[in-house]
């Protein structure tokens, strides 16, 4: 008794283990209470856009619009936004340039570690989580590696540029803003006023120091030698700038002014990326992403403040808009330049960066089931945890049972058929030992003798056959007669009854689990109802706010408590009926075999002039 329960009591834990593992497949998302994510796909390779230079890390940005995201299923501010690496457990440092709910337009920055040149990256943005708990999470400082000592958004109206980086490379004075920039809120240049960025110690360059620098560029009208970004420290000085629509970079030190070669002209009202990369004795221009000039040179040792759009000699400033400038004190590879071209470029990236669809929540988790769960009191959780261990229970039962009842099914399938020809001639075991007895004179092997053991028919019939040899071995007068009175016939039909009962049991054991689930169940949960409801409206009479909003999610609520009970009693019932019909059948097979025995005994040990006739 003690073993069947423990062995109950295991299937009851493997059966729990399989449900929370089924569960935790269902709900196989970084976290349960985010109900919408997108997969996000940065291919770089045939199949998008081909991408064969280093990268390493960068920051990868994501426009949102309302053809790719349901502004209304996230929060006003982005609070709920969230991204996760491709493994869906690492979560991805970010931030939010700009989120816009009445607009429907977001653009984000995704730190995205250690790219690899010709792969392709998957992660996911989940969103859509109206808890207090989803509070935004974005940070700037953390989105940029350590060598990135200056970012630029320009997305500030009436005060200086903010450095998005740890550096806090702030300007010393506000532009002009441009709302319908490339990428948000851009810097409008008018070829006259210039932005002042402070000297730091992260900005200090010494003699021939590795750097890179770029922007987003977009020419007004052609104009001759406009400066861009220039540095001046007593004779060395640094400068980029437009010539002509022409982009140059130009470094003034101790073998004099050096400029890049020219290259093709851009033309004026259109977006272009244009970077400058320094580093190896050589300072190299992309323009859009690709090489665009090369000049053997480096950059000079300076110290001072930098400027936007004009310079300290009074050159002609840039007249046209700026945005997203970048600066970082290494010499970025070619694929960190190209990748940043074509992922911020807005008509260049759909074939580089794809957003999926939206992925809801699992099923039952989602929609009006999140708001019935969320809804469901303490009280009501309690009740539908008491439901849950009913119904493992009932389930670890109903497996037991019924590998137990075909094991008995089997067993006494195989023993009738040795049945069917040891019947013809008791009297073979009439001088037995008990050894002889079990292998039913000698017809079966110990590996089928073993199998036959768990066949209550086998046990009723060692039973029967062991008080026959008994009452021969006690009584000489008997074992040579070979005749059993009436009285020990009787007693050997009760032995048989009681051996019946016994098994009867066996075949019963722990049916009252499965009665239990069926009639507890439902009443539980409808108790679970009842209080749900009574806490319902007792929350709404002390709040005085009476609407079908406030009524609804708690009948609900409630309501899942019976839909429980339900649950635990109707595959009990199911299960309980087709366990009891094969009960039955092994019952009405032990009582005809009972009957068959005991009549086939009377026929052998009445007397012994029929026995011999017989015989």
């Amino acid at each position: 008794m003690m073993g069947t329960k423990t062995r109950i009591l295991q299937l009851a834990l493997m059966v729990w283990l399989v449900v929370l593992s089924l569960s935790g497949s269902a709900f196989a998302w970084w976290n349960d209470e985010w109900t919408i994510r997108k997969k996000i796909t940065l291919d770089m390779t045939s199949t998008g856009t081909v991408i064969s230079d280093p990268i390493g890390t960068s920051a990868i940005l994501i426009r949102l619009h309302d053809g790719d995201f349901q502004f209304a299923n996230a929060k006003d501010d982005g609070g709920d936004l969230r991204f996760v690496a491709e493994d869906d457990k690492t979560l991805l440092t970010y931030h939010v340039e700009k989120f816009d709910s009445l607009l429907d337009e977001a653009f984000v920055w995704v730190k995205l570690p250690d790219l690899k040149p010709g792969t392709r990256t998957s992660f996911w943005l989940y969103y859509g989580n109206s808890g207090a708990k989803a509070v935004k999470a974005d940070d700037p400082k953390g989105t940029y590696d350590a060598d990135t000592v200056l970012v630029y958004h320009f997305a500030e109206h009436g005060q200086p540029p903010l450095d998005a980086t740890k550096f806090a490379n702030n300007a010393q004075n506000a532009g002009i803003p441009d709302d319908g920039s490339l990428i948000g809120t851009g810097l409008r240049l008018d070829g006259q006023g210039k932005i002042t960025i402070p000297a730091s110690s992260s900005l200090a360059w010494s003699d021939g120091a590795a750097l890179s620098w770029s922007a987003w560029i977009k020419l007004v009208a052609t104009q001759p030698d406009a400066t861009i970004f220039s540095r001046q420290d007593g004779a060395n000085a640094f400068r980029i700038g437009v010539d002509n629509a022409v982009p140059f970079v130009e470094v003034t030190g101790a073998n004099g002014t050096q400029r890049s070669p020219a290259g093709a002209a851009i033309a004026p009202n259109s977006w272009h990326h244009f970077a400058m990369v320094a580093g190896g004795g050589k300072i190299t221009l992309f323009l859009d992403g690709e090489q665009y000039a090369a000049l053997n040179g480096t950059v000079p040792a300076l110290n001072a403040p930098a400027s936007l759009g004009g310079d300290a000699s009074g050159r002609a400033g840039f007249n046209g808009e700026l945005d997203e400038l970048e600066l970082s004190k290494i010499a970025r590879p070619a694929g960190f330049v190209k990748l940043a071209a074509l992922s911020q470029g807005g008509d260049k990236a759909p074939k580089l960066l794809a957003l999926g669809e939206d992925e809801q929540k699992a099923s039952f988790v989602t929609g009006y089931f999140a708001v019935i769960l969320k809804s469901v009191t303490p009280d009501g959780w309690v009740v539908i945890g008491v439901l849950m261990v009913m119904a493992v229970v009932s389930w670890a039962v109903m497996v037991n049972r019924l590998g137990y009842l075909n094991r008995v099914g089997k067993g006494n399938a195989r023993f009738l058929q040795e049945w069917n020809h040891l019947a013809r001639d008791l009297t073979a075991l009439d001088h037995g030992d008990a050894e002889n007895l079990r292998t039913l004179g000698g017809r079966i092997d110990p590996a089928r003798q073993r199998a036959l053991r768990g066949a209550p028919l086998y046990r009723i019939y060692h039973i029967g056959i062991e008080e026959i040899r008994r009452r021969f071995a006690s009584n000489p007068d008997i074992e040579s007669s070979r005749v059993l009175s009436p009285q020990s016939l009787q007693a050997i039909r009760a032995s048989l009854d009681g051996a019946l009962v016994r098994e009867t049991q066996k075949l019963s054991r722990l049916m009252v689990f499965l009665t239990l689930s069926i009639a507890g169940g439902p009443f539980l949960g409808l108790l679970g109802t009842v209080v749900g409801v009574m806490i319902t409206f007792a929350a709404i009479a002390a709040a005085g706010d009476v609407n079908v909003n406030a009524i609804a999610p708690g009948i609900a609520a409630a309501l899942v408590a019976t839909v429980a009970g339900l649950g635990v009693a109707i595959p009990a019932l199911f299960g309980y009926n087709y366990l009891i019909s094969k009960i039955k059948d092994a019952t009405s097979d032990m009582h005809v075999f009972v009957d068959e025995f005991v009549a086939k005994m009377a026929e052998f040990y009445s007397s012994a002039p029929e026995n011999t006739n017989w015989r």
